[in-house]
């Protein structure tokens, strides 16, 4: 079990806000801190890794359980 510094809960929001959040959220976190994010938003499959690929995040895990998405996401 990874040891997660700031949880997401982003259920039932649409684009673009799980990303909005998410940006928010990691402009006050360290380097190598962890983010778990959890969505509903089936794009956020898409945005999520395209926002860590800008940034140089490193999304650790990624699973999908019954419509909810979590993303563990190393910042960077």
């Amino acid at each position: 079990m990874v040891n997660i510094d700031v949880e997401l809960d982003c259920k039932g929001m649409y684009c673009p806000m799980p990303i909005v959040k998410l940006k928010k959220a990691t402009k006050i976190m360290e380097s190598g801190q962890l983010l778990k994010l959890v969505a509903t938003d089936p794009g956020s499959v898409r945005d999520v890794p395209a926002w860590a690929k800008k940034t140089g995040a490193e999304i650790i895990e990624t699973t999908e359980s019954d419509g909810e998405y979590e993303f563990i996401i190393k910042v960077s």
